[in-house]
This record gives C-alpha cells, sequence and structure tokens, in this order.
C-alpha cells in the first residue's frame, strides 16, 4: 500500500510538472539601449505587443545608453530563465559579453536595428543602413550638387554610423573628387544626441564660414544641429538631412527648417523581430535567409528592411500612413517575405557560442 501510494504521489508530481512546463509562456529578454525618446518608444512597444500577440512573455530593461549596466542588466534578464535574447546594444563590442553570457546559458540572441559585433551572434534584423546613407547623399546632393558640405556621423558605439558613412560617401566621393562639393567638416559623434549635433555643429560653424549642406545621420543630430545654426544667425539655413522621421524632424519638414529624413517602417522590424525571435524561443532554430552579414567573427544570419525617403511631399505616404506595411502584405502574398529567400522554409538548428 505504502509503494503504491508513493507511486501515485510520483505520478501527480510528474503530471504537474508537465502541465506546468506546457502552459509556461515562452519568455522574451528585450535589451534597449534607450526607450524614452524618438522611435525607440515605438520600437518598445511594438515589439513587446507582437510578442504577447503570439503568446509570450517580454522582460524588458533599459540600459539609458550605458554599456556596463546593459552588460549587468543582461544577466538579471538571464536568471529568468528566458528562452531567447533580443538586443539594442548600447556598444557594438561590449556587447558581444552579453552575447557570450547567453550562450554559456544556452540562451540564443537576436540583434536588433544594430549589430553586435565580434562574437556568435545568431541572428540580425536591421534596415539595409548603406542605403540609408545613399538616400541622406543623394537627395541633398540633388538640391545641391556644389557647395561647402559638412558630415555629422553617428555614434562611434553603433556599427550603423559606419555603414551609413559608406553611403554617404558613395554618393559624394564623385563629385569631391570633381571639384563640385567641398567636404569641409567630418566627424562622428559621442552618442546620438541633440547636444552632440550641436556641438560638432557650434564647431563646424567656428572653422568654417560658409555651410552650404549637412548630412546629419540622424534627427536628433540635425535637431542640435539647427540649433547652432540659428543661434550663429544663419539664414537661410543650410540643406540638412535626417533619419528616423522623429514627430519633431516631420514638423521641421513641414516648417522647411529641415529637408528631409529617411523612415524606417517601426512596425516592419517590430514585426519580423518577434516572428524570428519566437521561432527561435521554441523551436531551436534559425530562419535561413539569403543575406547574412560579417559581424568580424562570423557571417550572421541577417534581415534588411527597406527603409524611405520622407520629404514635404511624401510626409503622407509614409510616416504618416504607413504605406510600407500595405504594399508588402499585397505584393509578397503567396511569394514569402522579403529578405527570407522568397519563402524558403530552410532553417537551421542553434548551437551556443562554445567561444572557439
Amino acid at each position: 500500500m505504502r509503494h503504491r501510494l508513493a507511486a501515485l504521489i510520483m505520478l501527480f508530481l510528474m503530471v504537474s510538472f508537465l502541465d506546468n512546463g506546457c502552459s509556461r509562456k515562452t519568455r522574451i529578454g528585450f535589451l534597449m539601449d534607450e526607450s524614452a525618446t524618438g522611435r525607440w518608444v515605438k520600437d518598445k512597444a511594438l515589439f513587446i505587443k507582437n510578442v504577447e500577440d503570439m503568446g509570450g512573455k517580454v522582460i524588458f530593461r533599459s540600459s539609458e545608453q550605458d554599456a556596463d549596466k546593459q552588460v549587468d542588466l543582461a544577466r538579471e534578464i538571464l536568471k529568468r530563465k528566458v528562452d531567447a535574447l533580443v538586443v539594442v546594444p548600447t556598444d557594438l563590442n561590449v556587447a558581444a559579453n552579453i552575447v557570450r553570457l547567453a550562450h554559456s546559458e544556452h540562451v540564443p540572441v537576436i540583434s536588433y536595428d544594430r549589430l553586435i559585433k565580434n562574437c556568435n551572434l545568431d541572428f540580425y534584423i536591421s534596415f539595409d543602413n548603406v542605403l540609408v546613407g545613399e538616400m541622406q547623399a543623394n537627395y541633398i546632393t540633388t538640391l545641391c550638387p556644389k557647395g561647402n558640405y559638412a558630415i555629422l556621423g553617428g555614434a562611434v558605439t553603433d556599427n550603423n554610423s559606419f555603414l551609413l558613412r559608406l553611403g554617404q560617401l558613395s554618393v559624394l566621393e564623385p563629385l569631391i573628387q570633381r571639384g563640385d562639393i567641398h567636404l569641409v567638416y567630418d566627424r562622428y559623434v559621442d552618442a546620438w544626441l541633440p547636444s552632440e549635433g550641436y556641438r560638432l555643429m557650434k564647431d563646424c560653424l567656428k572653422k568654417n564660414h560658409r555651410i552650404d549642406a549637412v548630412l546629419a545621420s540622424n534627427d536628433q543630430l540635425a535637431e542640435g544641429a539647427i540649433k547652432a545654426l540659428t543661434e550663429a544667425g544663419v539664414d537661410p539655413l543650410p540643406y540638412i538631412s535626417g533619419q528616423d522621421a522623429d514627430p519633431e524632424a516631420c514638423r521641421r519638414i513641414l516648417g522647411g527648417e529641415q529637408s528631409m529624413t529617411v523612415y524606417k517602417p517601426i512596425e516592419a522590424i517590430a514585426k519580423e523581430a518577434a516572428e524570428v525571435t519566437m521561432q527561435i524561443a521554441r523551436d531551436g532554430t534559425i530562419p535561413k535567409t539569403y543575406l547574412s552579414v560579417n559581424n568580424g567573427k562570423i557571417q550572421v544570419p541577417s534581415l534588411l528592411l527597406k527603409p524611405m525617403l520622407v520629404n514635404k511631399e511624401t510626409i503622407d505616404l509614409t510616416v504618416n500612413a504607413d504605406q510600407y506595411m500595405k504594399d508588402l502584405e499585397k505584393t509578397e502574398s503567396g511569394k514569402g517575405k522579403p529578405g527570407k529567400g522568397n519563402g524558403n522554409k530552410e532553417t537551421r538548428t542553434w548551437e551556443r557560442d562554445t567561444g572557439k
């Protein structure tokens, strides 16, 4: 009788364990660089909503632009036994420590919007940032084919900054070689902040009497640059680019202060990232894409979405009505999603970083 009772208790415990395992929600860790300004407010909300709509649970933390703090937050999240970790890295190199920590706990890592360098990263999802730089330079050089140019590059801690520069210079170099454009100022910033754009633009104005065009790598740098130019009494303002289609930037475009921005459809990247992450977390498989990006150590399976140019004439067709998702549904119906090999369903099994 005693043996039978022990067997029943054991059976009950096993059934309870299986029930809890089956009912447990898939847990996704989400680490962001910051989430209170610009486009990042929307990224956070949409990614969490998409994961929850698929039955997952998101454990979110923000490092507030502190790279070391982001590593500490990763440790905290990993203690919560997440099934996958999504990271918007504060620093492209320091975040490699997060990947190694996660892999030591058998947790795959997806890099969101910004590439994590020099590690065995599992997946990377972003936009074509070289194309963003090309779009900025093409638009501004169309408006201003000759004159003095200043480049306000992005944060040195963000790999996207170097990709943007590749795109910008691919357009500018022929015009520089021809003598039509004079690149009189060219600097990266320490962080994507208006104060950094303001600091660099003030420095630029001290060195150069006339600036005809400014390639500001994002809208926050454009904001700071415009403040410095306005304080210096520059009128009319030079042609100025941007990126992210922040609400204030859109108002500046409509008001004539900023020439253009580049919209990266947040609905699209948040949805795609959530789908990829939930697949990896639940199945242990990495979507096999036709595209990979070298992060300094390996070719990382990647999905790069297409950005959209925004000016006064196109703002209603882009930011105010996200045509990207509507077009995606119509043109890709039955063909698979862009960047996924036209519906190729092949996958590879996730393997943790062994440190080799």
